[in-house]
């Protein structure tokens, strides 16, 4: 026979069970594209039919395509969002944006943003989207983003340049942009895509100090607990757009990260380290994984009770960009995987 529970049980077994539903009902995915086009440079293009196939693929699987300005609010105020929340974004701010892309996806009625160089409009570049046209597309509900004036590396400076006439460089570099961006389209998101998706911890604190939101291209689901200054993106284009590969990243999830100690994004270290604290276990330790780019492998260091785990390169890292990516498929979530991506730059002395 089964006894009554008091009240102060029942809510106690009620917070108990709050406590264990996983930290990613307010988890979600961007999707970062380029062009649009069947004839442009592939590592950096999706053809017309492709990236409608991912169009056909959010809508056939009812995902909720929300634009990036309602996610960002979603996760800044903590509100919970679906659990199939996407967001699409474009970077360069191509003229087959406008073409190609456009018209799809207001076919599908999905919101977008468009990650735009002011400078390369107002030069008229070949190939960049025209102020006219993105005023069309912010009629029809796009979104106009912030991705610097010119798309330089923002992280490098110049010969001889000291550290605080950088600083000041960028900073107007930014600003200047966002301006422009203010003057001809009336958005002003404070929004940032890094160029080339690098970034280093100075520049992360710049782009906090000023208001902004700093968005990467290294991969991985996002929630609130993210560092609002190097947000994941998908790359979607290119080697990335096969829809076999890119479902399961549309069904990852963010790591709950209590936080992470590193080394610099950018960094001269051949073998960086990183390591990462969860705030909950919802995988098993000896199933979290960690691929590097160039074929090399990672020695994974587990602390005594399996909460936080030191991620390094075994061989030393090849110069340039290159990435640590993360895994492991959830204890609860049937045939999901959290994703975290730690990208690098690694140099010959640091900021050259």
């Amino acid at each position: 026979m089964m006894l009554p529970i008091s009240f102060k049980q029942f809510y106690h077994a009620i917070i108990a069970t709050l406590l264990l539903l996983p930290l990613n009902a307010t988890a979600a995915v961007i999707l970062q594209y380029h062009h649009v086009s069947d004839t442009l440079p592939k590592v950096t293009s999706i053809s017309a039919s492709d990236f409608e196939q991912h169009l056909l693929y959010l809508k056939n699987n009812q995902f909720d395509v929300i634009s990036l300005p309602e996610l960002i609010a979603a996760l800044q105020e903590k509100k919970k969002l679906s659990d199939k929340t996407v967001a699409i974004t474009f970077d360069d701010g191509f003229k087959n944006n406008y073409e190609q892309a456009a018209p799809l996806l207001e076919k599908y009625q999905f919101p977008y943003t468009i990650f735009v160089n002011p400078k390369l409009i107002d030069e008229n570049v070949q190939q960049i989207i025209s102020w006219e046209q993105l005023r069309v597309l912010v009629n029809k509900g796009a979104t106009i983003a912030n991705h610097s004036m010119s798309h330089d590396y923002l992280h490098h400076k110049h010969p001889g340049e000291s550290n605080a006439d950088w600083l000041a460089r960028i900073r107007a570099d930014i600003l200047t942009s966002e301006q422009r961006i203010a003057d001809e389209t009336g958005h002003n998101f404070k929004y940032l895509a890094y160029p080339y998706g690098e970034f280093n911890l100075e520049l992360q604190k710049l782009v906090e100090e000023i208001g902004f939101i700093g968005f990467g291209q290294h991969s991985g689901a996002i929630t609130h607990t993210n560092d609002f200054t190097r947000l994941p993106r998908y790359p979607a284009s290119g080697n990335y757009s096969d829809i076999s590969t890119l479902t399961t990243k549309l069904d990852s999830l963010a790591f709950p990260l209590s936080k992470k100690i590193m080394v610099d994004s950018v960094t001269s270290e051949l073998k960086p380290s990183i390591t990462l604290h969860f705030s909950e276990l919802d995988f098993t330790p000896n199933q979290f994984q960690c691929f590097i780019s160039g074929g090399n492998s990672a020695d994974l260091i587990w602390s005594e009770d399996n909460k936080s785990v030191t991620v390094r390169a075994l061989k030393p890292l090849r110069k340039g960009r290159t990435r640590y990516n993360c895994t492991a498929p959830s204890k609860r979530k049937n045939g999901r995987y959290y994703w975290f991506s730690q990208p690098w730059v690694v140099v010959a002395e640091q900021n050259n």
